[in-house]
């Protein structure tokens, strides 16, 4: 008996964690990410068991916890437009006022700005060769705006991207788009696109780029800047635009626990059919859990076929052969080593007998030669006739044996019975030689009665009622008859 009186506890913790799809968007990450969502759940799952006197408390806790984390790419709006409240009405794009910045400048409008159109645009009129607030070189005049973007609160990287309509009169001329990102007082990134170089007669174009970057970002600055070579007619630029895209990461972290309890009753004094019955249905079943609980499903088994019954029976003959095999080997090996000592006892045997005075007397003699005589003559029993079981008859007995005498009768087994019977009778071609027999020609008719049509045959009912009104009027004439008699 168990001494389980007392509380037993057993705790068993399985932890499980599995993600649906993988991030990798960190604060390192140079650029956009792509937009997804990875899911991470942790499972602990911690089971208790309690021993008592009349059963067993099983607790099951599970302690999931979900990690969501969603990466999404976030768009700032042209942050030049004062309408998106990034800039006041002197710093937006369309350039109707002078940002500031470095060199000499104009702001012509009508057809003062060429193909940039007949409102207000900016013009670099600056002739000198230095280097600019941004640390451009051959700079003459740059235009700066500086824009607060800490509101966006980046932590994640993204991209900048710009564009800017630009008209060069003056090939000789250059221009340059310049943007520089900080985070506080810090650089994040710093870049520069020549737009049109000095020497190339690029005339009017809308030019677009961008520039990537890692990590937070607070800070904006755009630079435009260029040389005015010859003095004549400078570099013209309007509707300048920067639209700051950034990535999002959202983490939302979930935590459920859900503890079941169960309960076995411990009847020790359970009948065996009861206990057969159970074992039986946890034997062909298996439990599954479900949201529902615990539901069970038949083990799928494989129904046995002539081959595989056959190579079976084939196994288990090599095995009986070899140890049968094994066996007259061992045998004869103990057959040798006993018969040289029997031989020797024999000879020792003889001679102690040819040493011995012979004083057998006459009568003696005799009785011992009646005796043999008697011996003689009485019949020996014939040897009866054993038949040898064959491996094969042995392989089937082995396989029959292996068949649960609970499980004898369901549907697997009682196929495997009868394909062990054709292995053993050889009888697998029985029905090959067999042959369809087909129906008579003509046996079958298109004849059909017709329904809920009854044909009265008139001369039958007459033979039929006339004949059977006859027979009683005979009938009845004959008892009157009698009467009369």
């Amino acid at each position: 008996m168990r001494s389980l009186y007392l509380w037993l506890w057993l705790c068993i913790s399985v932890s499980l964690s599995y993600s649906s799809h993988a991030v990798d968007c960190s604060t390192d990450t140079i650029g956009l990410c792509s937009p997804t969502v990875e899911e991470i759940i942790d499972e602990v799952i911690t089971e208790t068991i309690e021993h008592e006197a009349d059963g067993i408390t099983i607790t099951t806790t599970t302690d999931t916890t979900i990690t969501t984390t969603t990466v999404t790419n976030q768009d700032s709006l042209d942050i030049l437009d004062g309408d998106n409240d990034y800039v006041v009405s002197s710093k937006e794009g369309d350039m109707d006022i002078d940002w500031g910045g470095q060199g000499s400048a104009s702001m012509p409008s009508g057809s003062g700005c060429y193909n940039l159109g007949t409102d207000k645009c900016a013009m670099i009129t600056g002739s000198g060769n230095s280097t600019s607030a941004m640390g451009v070189e051959g700079m003459g005049t740059t235009f700066i705006n500086t824009v607060d973007i800490s509101d966006l609160n980046i932590t994640h990287g993204g991209r900048t991207n710009y564009t800017i309509k630009v008209d060069k009169p003056d090939s000789q001329d250059s221009i340059y788009m310049h943007i520089t990102g900080r985070n506080g007082k810090t650089n994040v990134f710093s870049g520069t696109d020549i737009l049109s170089s000095s020497g190339v007669a690029s005339g009017y174009q809308s030019y677009e780029g961008g520039f990537d970057f890692s990590g937070s970002l607070t800070t904006v600055i755009i630079e435009v800047g260029g040389r005015d070579i010859n003095l004549a007619v400078g570099v013209l630029f309007d509707d300048v635009s920067v639209n700051v895209l950034y990535n999002v990461v959202n983490t939302i972290i979930t935590q459920s626990i859900s503890s079941v309890e169960m309960f076995i009753a411990l009847n020790f004094d359970a009948p065996e059919d009861i206990i057969d019955v159970v074992e039986d249905v946890f034997e062909s079943n298996d439990a599954i859990d479900t949201d529902e609980g615990f539901i069970l499903e038949p083990i799928e088994i494989d129904e046995p076929t002539y081959e595989t019954v056959q190579l079976e029976i084939e196994e288990i003959e090599i095995a009986e052969i070899e140890i049968e095999i094994e066996i007259e080997a061992e045998i004869e090996a103990e057959i040798e080593t006993i018969e040289e000592p029997v031989e020797e006892t024999i000879e020792e045997a003889v001679e102690e007998v040819e040493e011995q005075p012979v004083e057998e007397t006459t009568e003696e003699t005799k009785e011992v030669a009646e005796v043999k005589e008697e011996q003689k003559e009485e019949p020996k029993p014939e040897p009866k006739e054993t038949k040898k079981e064959s491996s094969k008859e042995k392989a089937v007995k082995k396989i029959m044996k292996k068949i649960d005498d609970k499980q004898r009768y369901d549907s697997a087994n009682q196929m495997k019975t009868l394909i062990v019977m054709q292995v053993l009778g050889n009888t697998k071609s029985f029905f090959d030689s067999q042959k369809q027999i087909n129906d008579r020609v003509g046996f079958f008719t298109n004849a059909t009665l017709p329904d809920s049509v009854i044909s009265d045959n008139d001369i039958a009912s007459y033979f039929l009622f006339a004949g059977s009104d006859g027979l009683m009027n005979d009938m009845i004439d004959s008892q009157w008859q009698t009467d009369l008699d």
